[in-house]
């Protein structure tokens, strides 16, 4: 009997509830379904199924081997569309959903390398900063920061980056003071809107001891750039992503305060509706991606390798 087909077999009565339902699936009996099954369990010598006419539940040792045989199987899947894959062409439109500032700061050379490298390939860019649903708005691939919620969506992380606090040398000098906690306790403060806690800043100290860090906000906008821009004015102290401010800080227009103290670290992820039957050109755009932002730590904005 064929080990692949019985695993295959396996694997969807588990996910369908019921043997039946497998076969159908498979275009099987529902005693030859049973028999995949049964070949399986004699060969290992241990029952992976409890059987019962209402439902199927799976035992200790069943739950550890379904979740192998849904590995591998997916990995059998794939291994078999990218082997079908080597002699087809990389073509057709691809739907890139991106938070606005990373995407213009960082995504447009990424972009433009990929259509170079795949003349046939168009792409389509949503930029925002809210939550896109990726299968409503059909999205083939987002880019996501920080820390992912529970989904079904696969995610391949591609660069890290983390939080600073900033400010212009001429706001620092006109405040007459040091950087310190109370600089930013008592400076004027920019504010990122769509940030999940809008005034709640929070960095840790060199001795591991946590502060919270709050006051009235001079300006509030629901666009890093422009935050940036206020910034580099010498509005106020801004607290934003390294891959925003750390290019100006680099060449001295901002100055990082603290940068000792440790602030909230972010990844960086490309996500995408599922690891099997991925197309072709989101294959080779998520590997275009991870070369080109090669998983390195951000400092300062850019990848330090």
């Amino acid at each position: 009997m064929d080990r692949l087909k019985s695993m295959a077999v396996f694997v969807t009565a588990v996910e369908e509830g019921s043997l039946v339902a497998a076969a159908r699936r498979h275009g099987l009996s529902p005693s030859m379904a049973g028999k995949h099954v049964s070949a399986i369990e004699a060969q290992l010598q241990a029952r992976l199924l409890q059987r019962s006419t209402r439902r199927l539940a799976l035992t200790e040792v069943g739950q550890t081997y379904y979740r192998r045989c849904k590995r591998l199987l997916d990995d059998y899947e794939e291994a078999n569309c990218e082997a079908q894959e080597t002699q087809q062409q990389v073509r057709g439109r691809l739907r890139v959903a991106a938070p606005t500032t990373f995407a213009a700061l960082h995504l447009g050379p990424v972009v433009a390398s990929f259509l170079a490298e795949y003349p046939e390939v168009s792409v389509e860019t949503l930029l925002s900063d809210r939550y896109v649903d990726l299968l409503a708005e059909d999205i083939d691939v987002a880019i996501r920061i920080g820390r992912l919620g529970d989904s079904d969506l696969v995610a391949r992380r591609l660069a890290e980056c983390r939080m600073v606090f900033c400010a212009a040398p001429a706001l620092l000098a006109r405040l007459g003071e040091t950087a310190s906690l109370e600089t930013l306790r008592h400076a004027p403060r920019l504010a990122f809107t769509e940030a999940i806690s809008l005034g709640d800043w929070s960095i840790t100290d060199p001795a591991g001891r946590s502060h919270r860090l709050e006051g009235a906000i001079r300006l509030a906008a629901d666009d890093m750039q422009m935050l940036l821009a206020a910034a580099l004015a010498g509005a106020g102290v801004a607290y934003g992503p390294s891959f925003v401010f750390g290019e100006y800080i680099a060449r001295g227009l901002l100055r990082q305060l603290l940068p000792d103290h440790a602030t909230a670290e972010l990844a960086i992820y490309a996500v995408f509706p599922s690891k099997r039957h991925v197309s072709l050109k989101l294959r080779r755009f998520i590997e275009h991606l991870t070369i080109q932002l090669d998983g390195s730590p951000w400092e300062h904005g850019h990848r330090v390798d």
